[in-house]
């Protein structure tokens, strides 16, 4: 059954990335930019179909739209269940505008010798789209459950087999990434079967089956009306937020984040950072909060101090670091404080601040990590001391590099600074200790932002002392390609930063305080209103 008209929007939506990949995969061998064209061709539809969803979603209304709902697995009441709402909207649109950025910033990252090896970079990158995208719209509790961790496979193969770094460190790094991210995958699926039986006994499943169902499992811990103890929805609720901390990543589970990072191309890692570890503070938005409030109350003081932890940790780490590629890095750590803050003050402004820092981290860090990208790829170290004066020889460059670093550190006027303001406002009157430590990492940021521009593009030509001093040429601003890249989020950020509204009008109804407390979703509600 679908409330959403005769069209399966969501469904759609998901299924043409992936339909995208799976023509990529079929394409002869040599045919590299065949590959390029027709996975850059899809993710511009998919683009257009997230706009054309948008226009169907009506702003100023809490609870979810376009809602899909058909039987899937009967025999323990697992549904095909989609529907939307705010939050996930802004995230879906955030995906759909970076995947075609990506791909052209990733245009010559992978060369193609016959061995299909582009073929398989741009399919794997489709792939990440279409189940990041299924995870924003998944309302049934398994279905949701299979492509959160579906989606760790492509990421695995784009960290371990593509980027500059060495094959060794690649692998290491993507098995270090897959290896965390499984634990806490196997910790939530111990706890969705548990979560299963609760509902088996509170009677929820047709037949006292159970059921998987966000909108039934919702009401009823809105309600009091799960059968478990306290002890035991605390455990389930410590089971899924473990596995999306990690997946976030949220100190003290968050070492496999730098090292995934630097290993693959800027444009997979930026799809990792920027893209799919949304799905975890997402995740903590709408089944933490949602499932479990209770729990969610009773942990929020001891996740807010980890948050704060995160964003100091982050910090103090950006500013120790000389590779400038793992500096970026471990500001996004920071960031990711900031939401996970954000989500845990339990107000209406910490969560929609939060809900918009998650879009605006994503046009932020893209900007700062493919430009950084562009620069190292042309000199092939990403160490900061091999750099100097490239304002000089690259002002296009600097600049937008200027511009993404202020954005990093919450400059007034850029769009990262109105949602880390309502995360702040929303903790202090909640956790005014917590509020006052985080905001004292805008200074760190500061530093660490203003000291790489001075060491990196400030002062003299600086020559590399870990490349052939023959070998070097002197650094080139942005051509016509990476220009296309850098634009859309430099105005993405400044337009986002003197008008949120854009996104909050979608966001607000979905984490206004009746939304909090009683999460509603029904099968037969939704559609374009």
């Amino acid at each position: 059954m679908t409330n959403s008209g005769t069209v399966p929007w969501l469904t759609v939506l998901w299924l043409l990335p992936a339909v995208a990949s799976l023509v990529v995969m079929l394409l002869p061998a040599g045919r590299a930019a065949d590959a390029r064209r027709v996975s850059l061709g899809a993710s511009l539809l998919t683009l257009g179909w997230a706009v054309v969803v948008a226009t169907r979603f009506s702003s100023g209304t809490g609870g979810y739209q376009l809602t899909e709902d058909v039987s899937w697995i009967p025999a323990f009441g697992a549904r095909y269940s989609l529907a939307l709402d705010g939050v996930g909207l802004a995230l879906i649109l955030l995906t759909a505008v970076l995947t075609p950025i990506l791909l052209l910033a990733g245009w010559r990252d992978v060369s193609d010798a016959g061995n299909r090896r582009v073929h398989i970079y741009v399919a794997l990158m489709l792939a990440v789209e279409s189940m990041v995208l299924m995870s924003f719209v998944a309302t049934d509790v398994l279905l949701f459950y299979i492509f959160f961790e579906a989606m760790l496979v492509p990421m695995y193969f784009l960290i371990g087999g593509f980027g500059a770094a060495d094959e060794g460190r690649r692998s290491r790094a993507a098995v270090e990434f897959l290896l965390y991210n499984l634990f806490g995958g196997l910790i939530m699926l111990a706890a969705v079967i548990g979560l299963y039986v609760v509902s088996s006994r509170s009677g929820l499943g047709p037949d006292g089956a159970g059921t998987f169902s966000f909108s039934d499992l919702a009401a009823a811990a809105s309600a009091g009306g799960l059968d478990a103890s306290q002890a035991t929805l605390d455990l389930l609720f410590l089971g899924f937020f473990f596995a999306f901390a990690v997946k976030a990543p949220l100190w003290p589970v968050h070492t496999w984040l730098p090292d995934a990072a630097v290993s693959t191309t800027p444009a997979a890692a930026v799809m990792m950072m920027a893209v799919m570890d949304k799905v975890g503070t997402f995740a903590m938005l709408r089944f933490c909060i949602g499932l479990f409030p209770d729990a969610s109350a009773r942990f929020a003081p001891w996740i807010s101090a980890l948050a704060v932890v995160s964003i100091v940790y982050g910090a103090l780490c950006a500013i120790g670091q000389r590779d400038v590629m793992r500096l970026i890095s471990y500001t996004s750590i920071s960031h990711f404080g900031f939401i996970v803050l954000g989500v845990f003050a339990l107000t209406g402004q910490g969560q929609s601040g939060s809900a918009l820092y998650m879009v605006n981290h994503g046009l932020s860090t893209a900007a700062l990590f493919l430009v950084a990208g562009f620069l190292v790829s042309q000199r092939g170290s990403s160490l900061i001391a091999d750099y100097g004066g490239v304002q000089k020889l690259a002002p296009m460059l600097a600049g937008t590099f200027l511009v993404a670093g202020l954005a990093t550190l919450s400059l007034p006027g850029l769009a990262p600074f109105v949602s880390e303001f309502l995360v702040l406002i929303g903790t202090f009157t909640r956790y005014p200790v917590a509020a006052i430590v985080a905001a004292s990492a805008l200074v760190l940021s500061a530093v660490y932002i203003l000291w790489t521009y001075q060491r990196m593009m400030g002062g003299p030509e600086r020559l590399s002392a870990t490349v052939d001093a023959g070998a070097q040429v002197p650094i080139r601003d942005l051509d016509l390609r990476q220009k296309a890249v850098v634009a859309p989020l430099i105005v993405g950020l400044l337009v986002l930063g003197f008008f949120p509204r854009l996104v909050l009008d979608y966001i607000d109804p979905a984490v206004s305080p009746a939304q909090i407390s009683t999460p509603a979703v029904s099968a037969g509600e939704g559609g374009h209103r």
